[in-house]
């Protein structure tokens, strides 16, 4: 662990721009920018996740656990680019066009430069030796032996590449599940093995660079923290390859918050950490190996989901119904001994519909009965309906056709009221006989319909429930964190953003994981007038940052948020020149700061304030050093933006730096202000 407080800067390697590269950030631009960094007294850079992502522009849908994305090649590097260039010139055209096609702009196209970067390089492997002879020559042969896992990822490229990036799951069955032995077979397949050479190749060419960038950064006495997603996307090459690791069953995301009505369901498969366990961790452990070729540091995406997950059916379309994984069940015997018989458990754990529900959409009796028989059974005698047993998940219930009966709105309108119903429980049932409690179960109609004794029996089982899977997270994460933290020399820090778990801090103390602190965030949330965190008491085993990707940036933030803004005055007066000593007179005066426009002072003085902070470690976002000075600023706030959770769209995950990295490092200004900051 590095004792010294260290200042840092977080930027996507695509955002780099350099008048040298004008069409994405590439390996070698890591050099230019550590020149940078080092005139400013930056000590880290941070870098998002550079594993290929195939048609993602995500870098956190991973293709791969271990492939470095070929985007980030820099084509004129390679050693026959100079041969070729001169000698193919169909070729060299088509080198000059993808310059010329893909010059500076605020966002870059991440597919045409993707697309046609794989072109590239394509032609220039068939200018070698190893596309000659269609065997791998002494570097290459070396390279593959060292990196066994790039067998998986060649023949799951190439038969990706021939299902036109379909899918795996929409492959010809027989593909569609490989044993270790079979891949290996397809690997050595002559048909076949000049391509799979050619992702293997790539790899090389990749792997080749970013050691090389690496070298000089680290010559600049500079620390690298790269960033390690923990799911990875059920179209993936792992998923495909390693099916025993992953629950394609369910699907990762988080429960209902104020933010969140219904959740978020990220797509992605849970862990099988069972088998995960019984092969000791290998393909986590060979991760974090490949990234420690690179990285001095680490960053583990959304570490509560090493302690539990959110899981949630890949069936349903939202993530209500999930459950935490691992859990402890409520059994059917439990509820029995507090006095709920079969029928009262029944009502708990299954929605039950009147035929109201979709009669007063139809204002049709037998209308509502046609449809609510599509996908329900009703109760003798009662105007009730149970959800039919086969019914696998509420996506069902949008994919059921009821537009023969009743209008296209009403069909709307039914199907996301039967969908409400679908998570109106007080109990899930995991498998037979064993429940958890519903995340939203005070919401449920059979909640509501219980007694005060009744509610007080569940409550207290429900707390019982509750504090033994913490038990069961706490020892699922030291058992998995303590195996990772200890395989790599690397420096762990954990984005541990939104945790109310007490054993989450305590674990990550046990293996010195720094943890994430967003200033704005970092408050006392149960306290009157939420009251900012005093720099001088955040913990020090963390590592705090003015904004991340997935938030506003420190102007949009000023703009938009002002009694945020207002609280982090107040919190800071010296820093912001308040003179006033009385609480009510700085509150004054704060509320009169808040209102002005965001300037490029007002940005020095949050910076200014954010370096106090006791954390092990600062690193802000570039742009937010980069407001320092207003020529570099661009005309929306929104624009500087790196991703909005949420959404999907060619503006995600694209950003480019406002101005070439040759002019940064010529601004003494700005460079003197960030190494003012960082020297405090």
């Amino acid at each position: 662990m590095i004792d010294n407080k260290l200042t840092g800067i977080a930027v996507p390697l695509g955002a780099l721009y350099t008048k040298d590269n004008p069409v994405i950030g590439e390996f070698a631009d890591l050099v230019p920018f550590a020149n940078f960094c080092k005139k400013a007294g930056i000590k880290i850079i941070q870098l998002l996740p550079l594993n290929d992502t195939g048609t993602q522009s995500s870098p956190y849908s991973g293709l791969s656990a271990y492939a470095l994305h070929p985007i980030y090649i820099r084509i004129k590097d390679i050693p026959v680019f100079k041969d070729v260039y001169k000698i193919d010139d169909k070729f060299t055209k088509a080198y000059d066009n993808f310059i010329k096609d893909n010059k500076y702009t605020l966002r870059y196209s991440y597919d045409s430069i993707s697309t046609a970067k794989t072109a590239l390089l394509q032609k220039l492997f068939e200018h070698t030796d190893i596309y000659e002879s269609g065997s791998a020559d002494e570097e290459l042969s070396k390279f593959i032996k060292s990196n066994p896992w790039i067998k998986n990822y060649a023949v799951y490229k190439n038969l990706k590449w021939n299902y036109m990036q379909a899918s795996w799951k929409f492959w010809h069955e027989d593909d569609q599940h490989k044993t270790k032995e079979e891949i290996d077979s397809l690997w050595n397949k002559k048909a076949f093995k000049k391509e799979h050479l050619f992702y293997a190749w790539c790899q090389m060419v990749a792997f080749n660079q970013l050691e090389e960038a690496v070298k000089t950064v680290h010559e600049q006495g500079i620390i690298l923290k790269g960033d390690m997603p923990i799911l990875m996307n059920e179209d993936s090459c792992d998923a495909w390859a390693y099916p025993e690791y992953f629950n394609q069953n369910l699907r990762a995301g988080s429960p209902q918050d104020g933010e969140n009505p219904k959740g978020q369901n990220w797509g992605f498969p849970t862990y099988n950490w069972k088998n995960l366990k019984t092969d000791k961790y290998e393909w986590w452990i060979n991760r974090l190996k490949i990234a420690e070729k690179f990285y001095d540091a680490y960053r583990l995406d959304h570490i509560l989901g090493f302690f539990r997950i959110w899981a949630i059916p890949s069936a349903d379309c939202n993530a209500l119904n999930g459950h935490t994984e691992p859990f402890v069940a409520i059994k059917k015997d439990q509820l029995k001994e507090l006095g709920f018989d079969e029928n009262r458990i029944r009502w708990l754990s299954q929605p039950h519909i009147p035929t109201s529900a979709v009669e007063d959409i139809t204002w049709n009796h037998t209308t509502a009965y046609t449809i609510l028989n599509k996908l329900c059974t009703k109760l003798d005698g009662e105007e009730l309906w149970l959800f039919k047993k086969n019914l696998s998940g509420s996506q069902a219930i949008y994919d059921c056709d009821f537009e023969s009966f009743v209008t296209r709105e009403a069909e709307f309108r039914i199907k996301d009221k039967l969908v409400e119903y679908w998570s109106n429980r007080t109990l899930l049932e995991i498998t037979k006989n064993k429940y958890v409690p519903m995340w939203t179960y005070f919401q449920s109609t059979s909640w509501a319909s219980l007694n005060g004794e009744e509610k007080e029996k569940l409550t207290k089982l429900f707390t019982t429930v509750g504090k033994e899977s913490e038990k069961a997270w706490k020892k699922q994460s030291e058992d998995i964190l303590g195996t990772l933290t200890k395989s790599v020399k690397m420096i762990p820090c954990g984005e541990d953003l939104g945790v109310a778990i007490s054993c989450v801090p305590e674990v990550m103390n046990k293996y010195n994981i720094l943890g994430l602190r967003v200033v704005r965030w970092n408050r006392i949330w149960s306290d009157y007038g939420q009251p900012y965190i005093p720099f001088e008491k955040i913990d020090n085993l963390s590592v705090t940052t003015t904004s991340v990707h997935d938030s506003s940036t420190i102007r949009q933030w000023w703009d938009t948020e002002k009694d945020s803004i207002k609280a982090f005055i107040f919190a800071n007066p010296q820093e912001f020149n308040i003179t006033e000593t009385e609480e009510s007179s700085i509150w004054n005066k704060a509320d009169e700061l808040s209102k002005q426009s965001f300037e490029p002072d007002t940005a020095e003085k949050i910076l200014k304030a954010c370096s106090r902070t006791n954390s092990k470690w600062l690193i802000n976002p570039l742009q937010d050093f980069l407001y320092m000075n207003k020529e570099y600023w661009l005309e929306k706030a929104e624009d500087e933006r790196i991703n909005i959770p949420g959404t999907v769209s060619m503006f995600n995950w694209t950003y480019r730096l406002p101005v070439d990295i040759e002019t940064l490092s010529k601004d003494d200004v700005l460079i003197n202000k960030i190494k003012n900051i960082a020297q405090r």
